[in-house]
Parts: structure tokens; C-alpha cells; sequence
């Protein structure tokens, strides 16, 4: 029972730096990459299977790996990131394929059920605190660097260093995902509570509050419905959150 609240704070924690990381995502244009960047751990979790690793280990080591590759591709050919990251999904999403098959694909695509480890909850709280504190610390540089990246160079930040620990912590909270929401999912609690937030905030604090309330939200209920239903967590969680989205456009338009 204790493991089960546990394992149920850490999705919480999840939810929220997913909102978080969201919100400068959207800003940045990424709403559609998000969802392709994250079939970048399929490659990793096949190779974590076959060598009899944890395959969270395995994913989050080939998004780090893509999240460098796609930074680097970025940079030298100045092509758009959707374009990069839509190759690198095509990509990964064919050789994780090749690499994994029957219950271990579904798995992967869509989340395996089962109780957290020990290890999985170390990992998970530890990338949770880097990631937020991540966000909070470079909020203004983040903010700066996506309104004008000209201006921020003459205020003496690193933008190229920046960008790619960026894409580091959006990776990271990829894998943070990968156990519950599973590849096809997790993107989407990244995107769409940051989405919804947009169309209701005023400001940054309010999209950021906004993003960590919905994507909570989203989770909790999904969870809850998930268990007494008895079906997988993760569309369900999904589909909350773009039941709130819905919502969003309809008071909105009030």
C-alpha cells in the first residue's frame, strides 16, 4: 500500500515537471515534435531487453543520445527542430521496432502495468528535482532565448548550450513518462496541459500554474478511472487531460 501512494506521488511529480517543460516547448514551437521525440526511446528499450537491462535505463540513455543528436543536427544544418526530430523519429521508431516485438512492443508503445521498483523511484524523484530545478532556475534565460535569440546572445547567455540542455531535461521528462504513459502517450501529457494553459493564462506564472494543474489533474482522475475500470492507465490519462482541453475551448469562448 505504501509503495502504491509512492508510486502514485511520483506520477504526480511527473504531471508537474510535464507541465512545466510543456509550457517552454509549446513556446518554442515543438507541440508536434514532442510527441515524434519521444519514439526516440524505442531503440533504447530494445537494447536494454536484450541485454537484460531495466529498460527505462536502456530509453533514457537513447533519448539523451537522440536529444544530442538532434542538437547537433540542428545546429550545423540549421534545419527547423520538427524537421530533425521527425527524421530521428523515423528512425528510432523503425529500429525499436525491429529490436522489440509482441507484449514487449505494446508495452513500450503504450506503458507496461506492474508496481515501480526501488530503482525506478530513485530515478524518477531524482530526474524530477533536476528538471525542475532546471526550469526554474534558467526560467528568465529560457524565456529570453525563445522571445529573441539575437538578444539573448548580447546579454551573454550561452544559447547553443542552452538549447541543448533543453532538449536534455525535455528528453528526461520523456522518460519519466515512459512507465505509466508508455512511447505513443507520453508526449501528449507533455503538450496538451501546456495547450490548455495557454488558451486560459494571462501571463508566464499563470501558464506555468495552469500547465501543473491540468497535467495533475489529468493524471489523478485518469489513475483513479484506470484502477476501478480495470483498463491501462495511460489513454486514460490522455484522454482527461483532452477532456480538460475541451473545456478550455468552451469557456474560453464564454
Amino acid at each position: 500500500m505504501a509503495l502504491e501512494v509512492t508510486a502514485l506521488a511520483l506520477s504526480i511529480i511527473t504531471a508537474s515537471v510535464a507541465g512545466l517543460v510543456g509550457c517552454f516547448a509549446v513556446m518554442r514551437r515543438m507541440t508536434l515534435a514532442a510527441d515524434a521525440f519521444s519514439h526516440v526511446a524505442l531503440p533504447g528499450i530494445g537494447i536494454a531487453l536484450a541485454l537484460g537491462i531495466h529498460p527505462l535505463f536502456g530509453a533514457t540513455a537513447m533519448l539523451m543520445f537522440g536529444a544530442v543528436i538532434i542538437w547537433a543536427l540542428e545546429r550545423r544544418t540549421r534545419i527547423a527542430t520538427e524537421t530533425v526530430i521527425g527524421v530521428v523519429f523515423s528512425t528510432a521508431l523503425a529500429v525499436g521496432s525491429l529490436m522489440s516485438s509482441g507484449e514487449q512492443l505494446v508495452d513500450a508503445l503504450f506503458g507496461g502495468p506492474g508496481v515501480l521498483t526501488i530503482g525506478e523511484l530513485v530515478f524518477g524523484a531524482a530526474a524530477a528535482l533536476a528538471i525542475g530545478l532546471f526550469i526554474f532556475t534558467q526560467r528568465n534565460r529560457l524565456i529570453l532565448w525563445l522571445v529573441s535569440p539575437e538578444i539573448a546572445k548580447t546579454s551573454g547567455i550561452d544559447v547553443t548550450r542552452l538549447n541543448l540542455i533543453f532538449l536534455m531535461m525535455f528528453a528526461l521528462t520523456v522518460a519519466l513518462g515512459l512507465r505509466y504513459l508508455g512511447v505513443l502517450l507520453m508526449g501528449s501529457l507533455i503538450i496538451i496541459p501546456a495547450v490548455t494553459a495557454k488558451r486560459l493564462a494571462r501571463n508566464l506564472n499563470q501558464m506555468l500554474g495552469y500547465a501543473i494543474g491540468s497535467a495533475i489533474l489529468a493524471t489523478v482522475v485518469g489513475t483513479v478511472v484506470a484502477h476501478r475500470v480495470h483498463r491501462p492507465t495511460g489513454p486514460i490519462i490522455i484522454t482527461a487531460s483532452a477532456a480538460l482541453f475541451a473545456v478550455s475551448l468552451i469557456r474560453r469562448r464564454r
